[in-house]
């Protein structure tokens, strides 16, 4: 970790004050930013990203993967009580008790979402709202308190413009922000914990698949099941992720880019990838399984349906058989890590079914270009989805 940072208990080396901040970024200034006087970084110059020292990295041949950067966000609250105003602390290490609920019961959450750099200079991030209701509500599940969503988009710009020299320039890639909550407080009986913790950290990244905009071979799990009804599927939960480890380094063993999970209950209904939504395509509809509890309401589905009908295709959320998929015309995925990445082959029970023989098929690549787009300020931005940081 950069610098060896620890914050014992979360109470560690005090914040660093705005003077020390603009002296430790110099591309930076400060200004009050509401009437509660918050102080929050922004960039000196906007005219171009050359006023900028960027970070010394190979932009083209960013991969995604935790690349540390200079500063995180903390935000701390007890139970019963609501979170107040966090302050920017130097990246690295932090202390939890051993006994922390986080770490003993895996009471914890995450979101995951990005901020561009736009040709004009200027930052943007897309949707951060939306991040930051689906924590709340994922928040309740778990039984945490979580920050409002004001402070949760405050929180991620303040984030982003500490760290804005990682940002990729355009077209490079992209500021991967990773919001965690977690129970930090220490138990040793099943409760919810007394204390917890808000943090932000973020990384520059490429491509999630190593294909890039190329299509991407699944196997469809018939054994073990990502989630189950009345569990926890539909919440960003940290349980979920480490549930399809096990599948998914088998599915990439064998040369698979990931793993399709079905229903637990028919087994034959599609419900999401590892850590993307899935859909199909059939003639002029797109079809895509319904938000029921087991999986999770990804931001970037969410934006691709309402993209799709934009686009005057016919959109369907519903239960979708594996037949359906075998007997699609297109599939793809989407996800904040991969946006849209369209699905070249599915095997299911030693079956292997291809799609399309000249690459990305034709409404991956207009579904893709058409949110990419507005994603980094080259089209008009009507959804009203995208905020300005500078």
């Amino acid at each position: 970790m950069v610098n060896g940072a620890v914050f014992a208990g979360f109470l560690g080396p005090s914040h660093p004050t705005p003077l020390q901040l603009q002296k430790q970024l110099r591309f930076a200034s400060f200004s009050n930013r509401n009437s509660n006087n918050v102080n929050s970084l922004r960039v000196a110059s906007s005219a171009s990203i050359a006023a900028l020292e960027l970070a010394d990295i190979d932009w083209d041949n960013l991969r995604f993967g935790l690349m540390p950067t200079d500063y995180m966000y903390i935000m701390r609250c007890s139970q019963g009580e609501a979170f107040s105003k966090g302050q920017l602390q130097r990246f690295g290490n932090i202390e939890l008790s051993p006994s922390a609920a986080v770490l003993n019961y895996g009471q914890g959450l995450f979101e995951g979402l990005k901020a561009y750099r736009k040709h004009d200079g200027n930052i943007s991030l897309f949707r951060p709202e939306e991040n930051g209701v689906r924590l709340r509500m994922g928040a309740e599940r778990m039984c945490m308190p979580a920050p409002t969503v004001e402070q949760f988009v405050e929180a991620v710009k303040e984030t982003v413009l500490a760290n804005e020299r990682w940002i990729p320039p355009p077209g490079k890639g992209s500021l991967y922000i990773r919001p965690l909550l977690m129970g930090s407080g220490a138990v040793l009986g099943l409760a919810p914990a007394p204390e917890y913790t808000f943090l932000i950290y973020v990384s520059p990244v490429g491509n999630y698949f190593k294909e890039g905009l190329a299509p991407i071979n699944l196997i469809v799990e018939t054994e073990m099941h990502r989630a189950t009804p009345g569990g926890t599927g539909g919440v960003k939960t940290i349980g979920n992720y480490a549930a399809v480890l096990q599948a998914q380094s088998a599915a990439r063993a064998k040369g698979f880019s990931d793993v399709l999970y079905l229903d637990s209950i028919d087994k034959k209904y599609l419900e999401e990838v590892s850590s993307c939504n899935i859909f199909v395509v059939k003639g002029n509809e797109i079809s895509t399984p319904a938000i029921k509890g087991t999986i999770l309401p990804g931001i970037t589905r969410k934006s691709i349906l309402d993209v799709a009908r934009s686009q005057g295709f016919e959109v369907a959320e519903r239960q979708v058989t594996v037949n359906e998929l075998l007997e699609a015309d297109e599939v793809f995925c989407t996800g904040t890590a991969v946006v849209v990445s369209p699905v070249g082959s599915i095997t299911y029970l030693n079956k292997r079914v291809t799609y399309g023989s000249d690459g990305v098929g034709r409404v991956s690549q207009l579904l893709y270009s058409a949110l990419t787009s507005l994603q980094m300020g080259l089209t008009e931005d009507k959804m009203g989805w995208i905020v300005e940081l500078k």
